[in-house]
């Protein structure tokens, strides 16, 4: 399937289709409309046909798509058809959150090991895992193959680490320290700054209640 060339803001949209196909599959459903699928999502039934279009199409006139092959073809798309293994690096609330959150598993994320620099945290489970001290994390890298590392450390620590942990197999960064990060290129790296989304939300909420007022 060629996928080149196709915008961010599309592939932005997949996991939220996987997500309303998966309730669709819960509940029994066989096939769906575009036109069910935007009333479902808010999102045009145009919009729907044209992002699915960049990869094929998936669907036929008069019938729609069928939920289940629709699903399965998506998920393929996001590589979610075979399991990748992620550390956390920062068992702080937000690592440890993160660690115990089961859904990631449901989709194939396979949770292999979370540190910290903090030795009062050493030997805390979190999910059954054991905290390790950072200086242990090289030698676990070499050792267990690991394609995805959560950073949810300073900033200052997080570009210490960008190279090493390239160099020991780290193919993919989620990123939540408040940084951008130098890597090379093949390496991908997805930001996500919590007060940033908390920000677009207060604009948007004073955005309504300036409209209100007029």
């Amino acid at each position: 399937m060629q996928n080149k060339g196709i915008s961010q803001a599309v592939i932005g949209r997949l996991p939220r289709y996987l997500r309303y196909l998966g309730d669709l599959r819960e509940n029994g459903v066989e096939r769906v409309s575009s036109q069910e699928l935007s009333a479902l999502m808010r999102v045009t039934a145009s919009q729907i046909r044209q992002d699915f279009n960049n990869f094929g199409g998936f669907g036929q006139q008069g019938y729609g798509y069928n939920v289940d092959y629709l699903y399965t073809e998506i998920s393929k798309i996001l590589g979610l058809d075979h399991e990748h293994s992620f550390i956390i690096i920062g068992a702080g609330n937000l690592g440890r959150a993160l660690g115990n959150y089961l859904n990631f598993e449901r989709r194939g994320f396979i949770f292999k090991g979370i540190f910290d620099m903090n030795p009062e945290l050493e030997g805390i489970e979190v999910r059954g895992v054991k905290i390790r001290r950072i200086e242990e994390l090289e030698g676990f890298l070499k050792e267990n193959p690991v394609e995805i590392a959560v950073l949810t450390i300073p900033k200052t620590g997080a570009v210490g680490l960008v190279d090493m942990l390239v160099s020991n197999g780290i193919r993919g960064i989620w990123n939540f320290a408040h940084v951008d990060l130098d890597v090379p290129k093949g390496v991908q790296v997805e930001n996500v700054h919590l007060s940033d989304s908390l920000m677009k939300l207060s604009y948007n909420i004073s955005r309504y209640n300036g409209s209100k007022k007029k």
